[in-house]
């Protein structure tokens, strides 16, 4: 599958916040390294980025949805329109959602060898960038996230790169592996899957490890919603 590739600069999300949500379509090929693509920054290294999360893949199919959601609400339009690269994604393509795609899909990307590592989690600056109020969960409650890939062999990717799965090991799909940790209660045999997952980021099993010994999910608030007093 042809991509289209997206690259991003740190820069104001809100009088508060700096982000490099804000990608723009690549106009030449760019080196992916063990961190990502050339030129791609991140302003919360904490929080993105690294090689877990070198890059963003999120599914150009999903925007039609995003645009129907909107207007039957009868929502103003968006902050951002709803077009490939609003959501942060270095990649794009059609033909390629959640459900299949699995956690540990090994993909050429140009000359690199890209993995999916986790699901994308979604956060507070969602709801910044384009003007809804807890649109962060709901995306997360839609499943509609994208993932997260890690970079095996680094290589050259042009803008208008092929897409190619190479291997696929595992049966957890992206959606399944983001619904046992966000959208369904404890079950200790999807828990226990996630937390001894051979290819799932060591994030994403320590989440599901955390939930196992403690008995109760996750709090989530401050990445749904942000900061108190945060501000648009």
């Amino acid at each position: 599958m042809r991509i289209t590739l997206f690259t991003g600069s740190r820069a104001a999300l809100s009088p508060q916040l700096d982000s490099a949500i804000a990608k723009r379509p690549a106009t030449a090929s760019l080196w992916c390294g063990a961190t990502g693509l050339e030129g791609d920054e991140q302003a919360d290294p904490r929080h993105h980025g690294g090689p877990e999360r070198a890059l963003h893949h999120y599914p150009a199919d999903h925007y039609a949805f995003w645009r129907s959601w909107q207007q039957s609400l009868g929502l103003a339009d968006p902050a951002t329109p709803w077009l490939p690269g609003a959501f942060g994604e270095n990649l794009s393509c059609t033909g390629l959602t959640e459900e299949g795609v699995h956690i540990g899909d090994l993909f050429r990307l140009g000359e690199a060898l890209v993995q999916v590592s986790q699901p994308r989690s979604p956060c507070f600056k969602l709801n910044l960038r384009f003007g809804y109020p807890d649109f962060s969960l709901m995306m997360q409650l839609s499943g509609r996230c994208g993932w997260l890939l890690r970079v095996v062999e680094e290589g050259a990717v042009a803008p208008d790169a092929e897409l190619t799965l190479i291997d696929r090991t595992s049966t957890l799909s992206v959606k399944r592996c983001a619904d046992i940790l966000f959208n369904q209660a404890l079950v200790e045999a999807d828990l226990c899957l996630l937390a001894e997952h051979p290819t799932l980021s060591p994030n994403w099993r320590h989440h599901a490890s955390q939930w196992l010994e403690r008995g109760k999910a996750a709090d989530w608030r401050h990445r749904l919603l942000g900061p108190q007093g945060l501000s648009g």
